[in-house]
């Protein structure tokens, strides 16, 4: 990889890419910093800290870089885009006319784009409310919290939700916009950097942290960091290993003579990855298992109810992991059921004269595919949930600090490596097409 980016800086185009890129993700980490007027910073902070590395709003705060945590313009982050985007994705599956969107190029994604955009907004929103009236205790309780300064608020809760809504959607539009930037004219996808930058800094901020706290007299905190980070690289070792994996299925393509020539007799390959649905069936199972106690908070008449499931579904409880095991695989499963249709694949192989050795062509060739994609997609499921807790049970032998484990928690450490892993193919390519067409000069 570094021999990647010494020979992308070589090229000027790319490098001029790669500055543009650099900048607009020093203004989102800027954004990050900005305060909200009227937020209690270090109040939000202990209690995303409270909550445990696994939960949904500590997830939130990590691809974030601490700006959810610290209560900041940037607070939201990249989160309303990526839920519109798969809510859209979604969509598109199961309504037929944003799938005939979907097919129709350039203008049909222009207004597939724009939807998804409304959405956002909306989300957004939701989230906002959300998440101000979550920290404040309830809508009941909301003026007896130390979230907010209701001082500057004329001790009015309607215009403290209103304006702080109306800042952290701002924000998170802000940073929608800087990620469509770097997509543009920058290297790679700019919604996926922007989180990889925000668990990166999260990250770096906490070990900063655990080296300040370093003196004369003690240095556990020092042995704490070396041995967090023996443990991040050999687990950083593990994820690559088993993400750049693949099941490669070889396809033969019989001859064909068209006219005076003759097309087809080559092989191709099928390749399927055992982690082809990413981090997003972890996301979705964070979320859904958050969700309960978020609304149940947002309620003062729940309390009894919300004390049962803090009691029952904490992180790390027994039932907490059996549900959030069966989540993973549900969504891990229908993720591969979009994202892959054998059916699809079969008929496209067969037009094309082409067959898998063995399997006839036609229906016996998608229920061979669709046997291989079901096996795979299990033991891509398997991995999922075993990283969603071995990591951060083998951290909490090397520490007990909480900055530390939510800085590398298990679905930060799936995000970062994916994203640097597609960093560097986006590179090559890149690389790839300069040098062809210096060649083709």
């Amino acid at each position: 990889m570094f021999e990647t980016i010494k020979n992308a800086f070589l090229n000027k185009d790319i490098r001029r890419k790669i500055i543009i890129t650099l900048l607009l993700l020093l203004v989102f980490r800027l954004g990050c910093y900005i305060p909200v007027p009227g937020l209690a910073r270090n109040f939000i902070e202990s209690q995303i800290s409270q909550l445990g590395s696994n939960s949904f709003l500590s997830l939130m705060s990590s691809v974030t870089g601490g700006a959810l945590a610290n209560g900041t313009l940037f607070a939201l982050g990249i989160g309303p885009y990526i839920n519109a985007s798969i809510i859209v994705e979604l969509l598109t599956v199961g309504i037929p006319a944003l799938e005939r969107l979907s097919k129709q190029g350039e203008e049909g994604r222009k207004k597939i784009t724009t939807i998804t955009r409304i959405i956002t907004i909306v989300l957004a929103v939701v989230q906002s409310i959300g998440i101000i009236v979550n920290f404040a205790g309830g809508f009941g309780a909301m003026s007896e919290s130390d979230a907010v300064n209701w001082a500057l608020f004329f001790n009015q809760q309607w215009l403290a939700i209103i304006y702080i809504t109306v800042i952290y959607t701002s924000g998170a539009m802000l940073v929608m916009w800087l990620g469509e930037r770097i997509t543009d004219y920058g290297v790679g996808n700019g919604i996926s950097l922007i989180i990889f930058i925000g668990i990166i800094s999260t990250a770096g901020l906490s070990i900063v942290g655990k080296f300040q706290e370093i003196t004369a007299n003690n240095l556990a905190p020092l042995f704490e960091v070396l041995g967090f980070l023996a443990l991040a690289v050999v687990i950083f070792f593990c994820i690559v290993y088993v993400d750049l994996a693949e099941r490669k299925i070889h396809v033969q393509y019989a001859k064909q003579v068209r006219g005076t020539k003759m097309y087809g007799g080559q092989s191709s390959v099928i390749p399927m990855k055992i982690t082809g649905s990413g981090v997003m069936p972890l996301i979705f199972a964070f979320a859904i298992i958050s969700f309960p106690s978020m609304i149940m908070s947002l309620v003062p008449a729940w309390s009894d109810e919300l004390a049962w499931w803090n009691t029952n579904f904490a992180s790390g409880t027994p039932w907490y992991v059996v549900v959030l095991v069966v989540l993973i695989f549900i969504f891990a499963f229908f993720y591969a059921q979009i994202q892959f249709n054998p059916e699809d694949v079969s008929k496209n192989i067969q037009q094309n004269g082409g067959f898998i050795q063995g399997i006839r062509p036609g229906k016996p060739t998608a229920q061979y595919l669709k046997k291989i994609n079901n096996r795979i997609t299990l033991f891509g499921a398997i991995f999922l949930s075993l990283v969603a807790f071995i990591p951060s049970f083998i951290f909490s032998f090397v520490t007990k600090d909480s900055t530390l484990l939510n800085a590398f928690s298990t679905t930060g450490l799936l995000i970062v490596v994916s994203v640097a892993l597609e960093f560097d193919k986006q590179l090559q390519s890149q690389i790839m097409m300069k040098n062809y067409k210096g060649f083709l000069k």
